[in-house]
């Protein structure tokens, strides 16, 4: 394997920006389940391209990481980064398969909190994509961490009142354990984003 000793820095930075640009794809694509007459097998299609290109993301990623001597940051946290931008992408992806594969967008309708989910979610993706080219400087990125933060609240708040939902007796037993799974996806991706704004904040702090 050739070997970098001057650091491309840029290539680090850019592969971040097209990690996270592809959790925004992941999470426009979620919305489009509210639509009427959505097809849902074509978002769930499309949702597993946008994985398998961040898949080759990381890949890359780790590729550079490997190849280059002198690293912009911490190589372990370079890897956690872009391992964690991978691990939202996973969860995004999983929730629209098993919306699909499980036939629940035939119900009359999701339930609000699920959509409420969503738009945490889409709100994460987009404050993401925003901070990730902001890493080249190391500056400008505390309103990204905590309000990243403050949204995983919103998503844990959400996510139990779906609980309440289903557990309400509006659901049959089969129904409520599909949507359980699918809620347990929506609110393990707010997690992951968190984890992601934890670890920026960690490497801000560390270079500042």
């Amino acid at each position: 394997m050739k070997f970098s000793f001057r650091p491309n820095e840029g290539a680090f930075y850019e592969l971040f920006t097209r990690a996270a640009q592809n959790l925004v794809r992941g999470t426009e694509l979620l919305n489009e389940l509210a639509l009427p007459g959505v097809v849902v097998q074509s978002v769930s299609e499309r949702l597993t391209e946008v994985e398998h290109d961040s898949d080759q993301i990381t890949h890359e990623l780790y590729k550079k990481i490997n190849s280059t001597f002198i690293t912009p940051f911490d190589r372990e946290d370079i890897y956690r980064l872009g391992s964690l931008l991978d691990d939202v992408m996973d969860h995004l992806e999983a929730v629209g398969n098993l919306l699909y594969l499980y036939g629940l967008t035939q119900l009359p309708s999701l339930p609000r909190e699920m959509h409420e989910l969503v738009n945490v979610l889409d709100q994460q993706a987009r404050l993401t994509a925003a901070a990730m080219p902001r890493l080249r400087s190391m500056r400008d990125l505390e309103d990204y961490w905590i309000e990243c933060n403050r949204l995983e609240n919103d998503g844990d708040q959400a996510y139990r009142m779906l609980l309440v939902r289903l557990f309400s007796g509006e659901y049959d037993a089969l129904t409520v354990l599909k949507m359980k799974e699918v809620a347990d996806e929506l609110e393990a991706a707010c997690d992951a984003f968190e984890h992601v704004a934890n670890t920026v904040e960690t490497i801000a702090v560390k270079e500042s």
